[in-house]
């Protein structure tokens, strides 16, 4: 059976803050180190008052330092916000204390509002569009002999797994293109997945990194002892995206039963598309879920999302989603 890893986006509920958030992630990536998860990432974001994983590289290190085995990563650090110099410095101190455990998983949106992101930008000029020559340069600084002038101290020579991220069929062609893996977000964005797998696969080019292409797809999984109990718990992510999308971020609220139900047409349009690639329900329901996803896209791996207001029911969701990967890897 494929890897099953853990996307983290460290949530800051209602009536919490963000030490709280710090506290339930290193618990989850704790318990996911046992219960047999790949890997546990955290996701770039700015000026989102229910998002608390904005310095994402010092966050990687309090969640490296508080486990052992598991690999620890971004997905994604956001490049156009940064310089490549620093990133660099950034993941090659972090592979310097936790060796052979830090990936860096690179995405080209602001990960913000636009104002946000115009007040990140390294320079007035610095543009997605910049994106394949900043990856390209990033690893330079982080190969053994970098032909630029300037070092990455620490940083060269630093055997950080660089990954693209993406939503679109750009990142698919760029990490076809330098022969990098390939993490899709399906999780939240899957109208052009299909696609972009399709597109990955067949324009794969071979490099010192990989020699075969390799798609991680982002799966939400809310998973409880009833499939109703589930569907309560999924609220607050829906909840969530909506106020999102429609302009009004705010911190995870509690689950609002019969919600879907509650909103109007557009919003349950733009609920049915990102549940797409979700499962949610009991443990048989969820097992069955990801079975037919996971036959219909091919994945090397999936990076489970489980957003849910009350810590513990998200530790469930995780532990049951552990042991339906072990039942999917017997034999019928």
């Amino acid at each position: 059976m494929i890897p099953f890893s853990v996307l983290d986006l460290s949530p800051i509920t209602e009536g919490s803050d963000a030490a709280q958030s710090f506290r339930n992630t290193l618990a989850l990536a704790q318990h996911a180190e046992r219960w047999g998860f790949n890997r546990y990432w955290l996701a770039e974001h700015h000026g989102m008052p229910g998002i608390a994983s904005a310095a994402t590289a010092v966050l990687i290190g309090h969640v490296a330092g508080g486990t052992r085995t598991i690999r620890v990563g971004a997905g994604g650090i956001m490049l156009p916000n940064h310089s490549p110099l620093v990133i660099a410095e950034q993941f090659g101190t972090l592979e310097a204390l936790y060796p052979g455990r830090i990936d860096l998983g690179l995405g080209r949106a602001p990960g913000s509002d636009q104002a946000t992101a115009q007040a990140l930008r390294r320079n007035l000029i610095s543009d997605a569009d910049e994106f394949p020559r900043d990856v390209l340069e990033l690893m330079d600084l982080m190969s053994d002999q970098p032909r630029q002038r300037i070092r990455a101290v620490p940083g060269t020579g630093a055997k950080v797994p660089v990954w693209i991220l993406g939503s679109s069929l750009f990142g698919a062609q760029l990490a076809a293109m330098l022969g990098l893996p390939y993490a899709f977000a399906s999780h939240f964005a899957p109208a052009q997945m299909m696609q972009a797998i399709t597109l990955y696969r067949d324009t794969f080019k071979p490099s010192a990194q990989l020699a075969r292409p390799y798609v991680m797809l982002g799966f939400n999984v809310f998973a409880a002892d009833t499939d109703e109990e589930a569907q309560v718990r999924a609220t607050s992510m829906q909840q969530a995206f909506v106020n999102l999308r429609s302009g009004r971020p705010a911190k995870l609220p509690p689950p609002l039963p019969g919600y879907r139900e509650k909103v109007g047409p557009a919003e349950r349009a733009l609920l049915d598309s990102v549940l797409s690639c979700a499962t949610i329900g009991s443990p048989a329901t969820v097992r069955q879920g990801l079975r037919d996803f996971i036959a219909h896209t091919g994945a090397d791996e999936l990076m489970i999302a489980s957003q849910m207001f009350d810590p513990t029911a998200r530790l469930r969701s995780y532990e049951i989603a552990a042991q339906v990967r072990e039942s999917l890897s017997k034999p019928a």
